[in-house]
């Protein structure tokens, strides 16, 4: 059984029929990738699957129960969300922006120790726990959110574009980041503009065009796929230099 399923979604907001029976599984355990153009459905895709959207058409399974249409019901249910531009809580400081992540759970000695986790993989954030969370950088702005997302407990973390508007060195530490989550136990879905990037870290990807599925599966081999390559990858060749 598949940790997510989503199944023949449809998804139309403001005239426009975003996606177009959308498909697709995540096992537990894995990186799964999301590419495709601006337009392509990518953002909307995950903003369905925690509730923030309502679909005109099919469902999504977790651990093969539909889920609700309410985020908090979906949250508590296993599933967290990394969301495009941050949103971190801007008036609050960093631990009370962490803290809100845990905001449904009860076992504080594992939020204790969740905390010292997300302060040991970002140290700056330990660092500024009680700086305003508005002062930080885009980086750690990032890294807030990415915390905030382990301190929900989750078992499966969507993600949108983790790295946009990074610093090169930022955006290997978010994807470097990501790794661990998965050797934390997390299963992540991750949409990225990055495609070089996050098809290198994927077990599996789907390539989204006007929010249809147009090619599916192992990310190497997404990778080589000649059309994905000319459209995603630019001129890189397999080891990142330029062909």
């Amino acid at each position: 059984m598949s940790l997510l399923g989503i199944r023949d979604l449809h998804v139309s907001y403001g005239g426009i029929r975003a996606l177009k029976g959308v498909s697709l599984d995540v096992e537990p355990g894995e990186i799964v990738t999301i590419i495709g153009a601006n337009g392509a459905g990518k953002s909307t895709l995950l903003n369905t699957v925690s509730g923030f959207l309502k679909p005109t058409g099919g469902y999504v399974e977790f651990k093969g129960q539909r889920v609700g249409r309410s985020p908090a019901k979906i949250v508590k249910a296993g599933v967290c969300h990394v969301p495009e531009g941050r949103l971190v809580f801007a008036n609050l400081s960093v631990q009370d922006n962490l803290s809100l992540g845990a905001y449904l759970r009860s076992d504080r000695r594992k939020m204790a120790v969740d905390l010292d986790r997300v302060y040991a993989l970002f140290p700056r954030l330990k660092e500024r726990m009680r700086q305003q969370a508005g002062t930080l950088s885009g980086g750690e702005q990032q890294m807030l959110a990415m915390g905030r997302a382990l301190m929900t407990d989750g078992e499966l973390v969507l993600m949108d574009e983790p790295s946009l508007g990074l610093a090169p060195l930022l955006v290997k530490t978010v994807f470097d980041i990501i790794l661990e989550f998965r050797d934390l136990g997390k299963t992540i879905l991750l949409v990225e503009q990055n495609a070089f990037k996050a098809l290198a870290i994927a077990d599996r990807a789907y390539v989204l065009e006007q929010g249809k599925v147009v090619k599916e599966g192992k990310a190497s081999e997404v990778a080589q796929d000649p059309a994905v390559r000319a459209a995603y990858l630019g001129s890189k060749s397999s080891d990142g230099k330029s062909d």
